[in-house]
């Protein structure tokens, strides 16, 4: 097996006594403290993730907002600088390349996040669509990127800043020294929750990251991590984004531009007319046990559809899922039950918002 990618901040979490697991090729702390802590941490005040992992790449040239209004299913043409937005690279065919965030920078500069797993074949993806003359870096190795999510997560991070940050609008962005350190800080997350994605160079991650403990920010690990996406209804490639799956069966069709062109545009607009197949929607047990991947959803007997991701949430005190079910059959607040070892055990159809649907938004 070839030794795992280690981030800037791995010797920050051994020494916080993370417990480590492979993921995407790296090794990543999966929990510090308890899963159902760092989630309630960040719910209920800060937590931060090392999401250095992640590919971060920089795209610069006169033809880099149309080149990427192109790759792109979203509106790159319309973000004005320090904007960014969330958005799909997808196949001809329709399936999903990766999900990624494309930042705004300047008329001739994108910054774009990628996923950890599909940083190479992103990048490849990109190059083969190049003809404009876009210089295109992978800065993966040289920064680092700390999520830090959570209702305080907004004055702690201003507090350690040079500029006041709480005026960045969600899904813009700033650079300013964050504990000293030169700083990339986008309004975004991965939680459902307030904060910020904050890039700084490698060799000064321990810094930032050291400064924000000493803030009270709870270090986090993927394990939470995956707990509050699911709580917050966004999706995880591999997931419920694949070269097989849509964006319109995954309820992605709002961020799939009607107007222009782009990359699956015919094949995804054909969908979109015809309806899905199958429809991505929230399971919400009647109990604790955990709806796991691969698990089977039934409504009276008859198998209609298969569980994508599942987790216990401390925020509901059960466990949630979500499913792709047959569209005749995926129908919200309507019963149905999840196969777990052999046994079938109640359920309901809901919208995958689980904690918009708890605040009552």
């Amino acid at each position: 097996m070839p030794d795992l990618l280690k981030t800037p901040l791995h010797a920050e979490h051994l020494a916080l006594g993370a417990r480590m697991v492979e993921f995407a090729g790296w090794d990543m702390p999966v929990q510090y403290s308890g899963v159902i802590q760092e989630a309630k941490a960040v719910r209920e005040a800060a937590g931060m993730f090392d999401v250095s992992h992640m590919g971060r790449t920089r795209h610069r040239g006169d033809s880099v907002v149309p080149f990427w209004d192109f790759l792109a299913t979203n509106d790159i043409q319309k973000l004005t600088d320090g904007a960014s937005t969330y958005s799909l690279l997808c196949y001809p065919d329709g399936g999903c390349v990766d999900d990624i965030i494309v930042y705004r920078i300047r008329q001739d500069e994108l910054y774009v996040v990628i996923n950890a797993a599909n940083r190479e074949k992103d990048i490849e993806w990109m190059r083969q669509h190049n003809d404009g003359g876009v210089e295109i870096v992978d800065e993966t190795f040289e920064s680092a990127m700390i999520a830090v999510q959570g209702p305080k997560a907004v004055e702690i991070v201003e507090a350690l800043a040079d500029a006041p940050v709480s005026q960045v609008e969600r899904f813009h962005s700033a650079t300013c020294d964050v504990a000293g350190v030169p700083a990339f800080l986008g309004r975004t997350g991965y939680t459902g929750e307030d904060g910020f994605e904050i890039i700084v160079p490698a060799s000064q991650a321990a810094v930032v990251w050291k400064a924000l403990v000493d803030q009270g920010v709870t270090p986090c690990g993927l394990a939470s991590r995956d707990v509050l996406r699911v709580e917050a209804g966004l999706p995880l490639y591999g997931h419920e984004l694949s070269p097989t799956i849509n964006p319109i069966e995954a309820g992605l069709g709002w961020v799939c531009k009607k107007e222009r062109d782009y990359v699956g545009k015919e094949a995804i607009d054909a969908m979109r007319a015809s309806g899905p197949p199958r429809k991505l929607v929230g399971i919400q047990m009647l109990s604790r046990i955990v709806p796991r991947e691969g698990y089977k959803v039934f409504r009276e007997g008859e198998e209609i559809g298969v569980v994508s991701s599942g987790v216990f949430s401390p925020l509901l005190d059960c466990g949630i899922a979500f499913a792709f079910i047959r569209s005749e059959h995926a129908t919200l607040d309507s019963d149905c039950e999840v196969e777990v070892r052999d046994k079938k055990h109640p359920a309901r159809m809901v919208n995958k918002r689980f904690l918009q649907a708890a605040k009552g938004n």
